[in-house]
């Protein structure tokens, strides 16, 4: 019988505003010590220097994880033009600059490139593998990697604004796996100007919104106090872009027990995913099949 984990059993999500200057895993185990809770993990990891949405999931919700990871996701950052650096971020030393300045037309116009389906190249400092070492640990010493360049879906890339001489204001929505810092590296080489980022915010993830995050500073303020409490989301947002099956509270039985259970639908396809629901509560996740959900993922948030 394996050992019975330490802490709460807290379901659900807490959603922090991650400041800069601060890793994503930091985040997480703040979280999981201020909550007591026995278990928690992120949905897409931030930079260090990036700030915004970092949703944290808690409990069963880590089940829901890989939704919110697939899940859209909206980024505002600032391009510094005239400059590469070996982060592609203002964090890198600057390795090459160019006196080229490119027309609000002419970003316009070369933003094109990077909408739709498109391949992108990770930036060298990042946490892609290359022969079962992470590629920023091979950066710091100096060496240079060759990447193999990666699919990418960018729903929208905007200019929202020209905020200086050398910057420029953009927003991006897109897919799972996209690095900013590409962005803004290869659009400064296709400018002829160069460019790195200067700072970035994710201001969305999925259903999750920076406006209704808990500032980080917050989370260390009400550790462990019944109102930290009052901030956890229910689990089921992750789960919002799959469809939902009510089901009954014997079919709920069955498929708590890892079986196929009857459940309640109209317009969900034979073999498509789905998750079924009590009264509104996550039971499982599955494979819906002629009335009935056949279930990879049980949550048990029911049980003791």
């Amino acid at each position: 019988m394996g050992r019975k984990r330490k802490g709460r059993a807290v379901h659900g999500w807490l959603v922090v505003d991650k400041p800069a200057g601060v890793t994503s895993t930091a985040v997480v185990n703040k979280v999981r010590w201020a909550l007591g809770a026995q278990k928690a993990g992120h949905a897409g990891t931030l930079d260090p220097d990036a700030t915004g949405v970092l949703a944290v999931a808690l409990g069963e919700a880590t089940k829901t994880v890989p939704y919110i990871t697939d899940a859209l996701k909206c980024y505002r950052f600032e391009v510094r033009l005239g400059a590469s650096t070996t982060t592609d971020d203002a964090s890198g030393e600057v390795i090459e600059t160019s006196d080229a300045r490119p027309t609000d037309a002419e970003i316009e116009a070369a933003l094109a490139a990077y909408r739709g389906d498109i391949m992108q190249v990770p930036p060298q400092f990042s946490a892609v593998k290359v022969d079962g070492e992470r590629a920023y640990d091979i950066a710091r010493e100096g060496e240079v990697m060759e990447l193999a360049a990666r699919p990418l879906w960018v729903d929208s890339l905007d200019l929202i604004e020209r905020t200086g001489p050398d910057t420029v204001l953009l927003e991006m929505v897109c897919g799972k796996g996209g690095y900013v810092r590409s962005i803004a590296r290869d659009l400064g080489a296709d400018l002829g100007c160069l460019g790195h980022v200067a700072w970035l915010r994710r201001t969305w993830s999925g259903p999750f919104e920076a406006e209704a995050a808990l500032p980080f500073d917050q989370v260390d303020a009400l550790a462990q106090t019944p109102e930290l409490d009052t901030h956890i989301q229910p689990l089921e947002l992750g789960l919002e872009d799959l469809p939902m099956l009510p089901c009954a509270a014997d079919g709920a039985a069955k498929l708590r027990n890892g079986n196929p259970g009857m459940v309640f639908s109209s317009d969900v396809d034979y073999g498509e995913e789905a998750w079924a629901a009590l009264d509104g509560k996550a039971v499982a996740i599955g494979t819906y099949r002629s009335g009935e959900l056949h279930p990879s993922k049980v949550f048990q948030t029911f049980q003791s």
